[in-house]
């Protein structure tokens, strides 16, 4: 009950977008005492927000926390069903094995589990993800498509699109996609993507993306074996990023991404997929299990799958690999 109590107010201060609310106006809101305001009032200012309150006039928030709540990420996040089920741990081994538990369960579309420091994090292929805490975005995502197996790959294109909106939106910063699973600025890795299935023969159940995002390390955050390989949005800004304003744009371009999916399949996808990837008419080396397939790359197939076109002209189909540019 208190839980829910938390969200309406904070749905409440929302829509006031900045406007003073009175106690007894947020009261009647969310359906509780005045004694009952003040005490959530209270535990928001012990995580870390500040609120201004003048008399007459009511409260407004004017900061919040630098550390990533569940109750700031819910601050004036517009989404219907994505991120609205939210799961915030200060340390987990992955927050995509707490998410494979949830989907079993039969946690909602859209849950997030969001962590500060993961401790077994990892990426495709069981690499291990570097994640230390306070300073990047750790996060999974359930979604629960009506669509065939064969289609799953297409939600990690999806998201890497979603992610680059919003880096680009916030930042000003021009990231660019590495096929299939990785955005790059100026050429070194920012973000990884994993995306797992839960399915029967014929079914997908669940599925759930894995993001991690580099945000505000400095050079001193990343073991020597990354320094030349990996970036952080603060080290290629210049300035710190919000972490919890760029949770919201993820979650925001990602739901309308992927409605517009559900409605209006790949192809829309695919076109902005194309836009933003830093391969496409590149000549490349892709290293699957068995070959390295060298050529250039034509771009993607209505199934998300890579075309490399090797130099007798003959066009190679990937459908999962290590990309060398």
């Amino acid at each position: 009950m208190q839980s829910q109590l938390r969200k309406d107010l904070l749905d409440a201060f929302t829509k006031a977008d900045g406007a003073y609310l009175s106690g007894q106006h947020i009261a009647e809101l969310i359906g509780c005492s005045r004694t009952a305001v003040w005490k959530h009032i209270g535990e928001l200012r012990k995580e870390g927000f500040e609120l201004e309150a003048v008399r007459r006039k009511g409260y407004r928030i004017v900061k919040t926390p630098e550390k990533i709540t569940a109750d700031e990420l819910r601050l004036g996040l517009t989404t219907k069903f994505i991120g609205k089920n939210l799961h915030y741990e200060e340390t987990v081994d992955s927050t995509q094995k707490i998410a494979h538990r949830l989907a079993y369960d039969d946690a909602p579309e859209g849950t997030v589990i969001i962590a500060e420091e993961q401790v077994s994090g990892r990426g495709r292929m069981a690499r291990r993800w570097h994640s230390p805490k306070y300073t990047g975005i750790w996060m999974s995502i359930i979604l629960r498509p009506n669509i065939s197996l064969p289609k799953a790959p297409q939600l990690t294109l999806l998201t890497a699109v979603a992610i680059v909106q919003a880096i680009e939106e916030l930042t000003g910063l021009l990231p660019e996609i590495k096929w299939p699973n990785d955005i790059l600025i100026k050429g070194k890795k920012v973000t990884g993507i994993l995306t797992e299935l839960e399915a029967e023969s014929d079914r997908i159940n669940s599925i759930i993306i894995g993001i991690g995002i580099n945000v505000n390390q400095t050079k001193e955050d990343f073991p020597s074996d990354l320094e030349q390989i990996a970036t952080s949005l603060l080290l290629e800004k210049g300035e710190t990023v919000s972490r919890a304003d760029l949770i919201k744009g993820i979650f925001t371009n990602l739901e309308k991404l992927y409605l517009l999916y559900l409605e209006e399949g790949f192809l829309p996808i695919k076109l902005l997929w194309e836009s933003y990837a830093i391969s496409i008419g590149k000549k490349i080396t892709a290293r699957t299990l068995t070959q390295s397939i060298i050529g250039k790359a034509l771009g993607i197939t209505d199934d998300g799958v890579l075309m490399i076109e090797d130099d007798h002209g003959k066009i190679h189909h990937v459908y999962s690999a290590d990309i060398e540019l």
